[in-house]
């Protein structure tokens, strides 16, 4: 009897091995998306997925998502630290009636350090945020341009974001800050309803535009 259980208990003990063996095997640290992509396929370079959410569960923690070429990728939910780079293609996310980006990354990955780099996030007019830091402690926006939200264009509810070389137009409010930090370098924000909300929370900056929104446009807060 005792032998039949110990057989019964090693045999389960190899399948969870060769399942998380399996998982592992399954993410790569660094993954493709195209155009004509398929979210089906393993996300390599030959054989790219179509979307970041189909990309995402198949790049490993602090792995990367490129682009191959122009696309409209989808909205994405990001739950670990990771990379998505769109330089060298159109990379866009049009997000009509939802959220473009969601930052929600949970206490075992003890990083959270997200990077974005060279993407177009577009709400159409009627998205909610284009990127909403839930939680995270690192978040990098750079080369982006966030366009046509109802909410904020930049939602900062944890940790710190840090802002280069982006364009952030056409929002209800086009960087909201309710808790955490944010740096600005390089930053246009411009014919929103409200430009900045949580001003003080603007820790550093240089080269900010604040241009034509609607509620006035006060000076960047001071580096101290």
């Amino acid at each position: 009897m005792n032998k039949i259980k110990m057989t019964i208990s090693g045999g389960l003990f190899l399948v969870l091995i060769l399942a998380f063996a399996s998982h592992a095997e399954g993410q790569a640290m660094r993954t493709w998306v195209s155009g004509v992509g398929d979210d089906a396929n393993p996300c390599s370079r030959t054989a790219p997925c179509k979307s970041f959410a189909g990309a995402i569960s198949k790049t490993a923690v602090n792995g990367e998502i490129n682009t191959l070429d122009a696309g409209s990728f989808g909205m994405v939910t990001i739950t670990k630290s990771i990379t998505i780079d769109g330089r060298g293609a159109m990379a866009g996310i049009l997000a009509a009636g939802v959220t473009g980006i969601t930052i929600n990354i949970g206490t075992a990955d003890t990083a959270k350090s997200v990077r974005l780099r060279g993407l177009s996030i577009n709400g159409a007019g009627t998205g909610i945020n284009g990127i909403n830091v839930i939680a995270a402690n690192k978040v990098s926006i750079e080369n982006c341009v966030i366009d046509g939200f109802t909410t904020s264009g930049v939602n900062v509810a944890a940790g710190g974001a840090f802002l280069s070389n982006t364009t952030i137009r056409n929002n209800k409010v086009g960087i909201n800050v309710t808790a955490g930090q944010v740096g600005l370098d390089d930053v246009s924000i411009l014919f929103n309803g409200t430009g900045l909300v949580g001003g003080s929370s603007i820790v550093s900056f240089n080269d900010v535009v604040l241009f034509g929104n609607t509620n006035g446009d006060p000076p960047p807060p001071r580096n101290e």
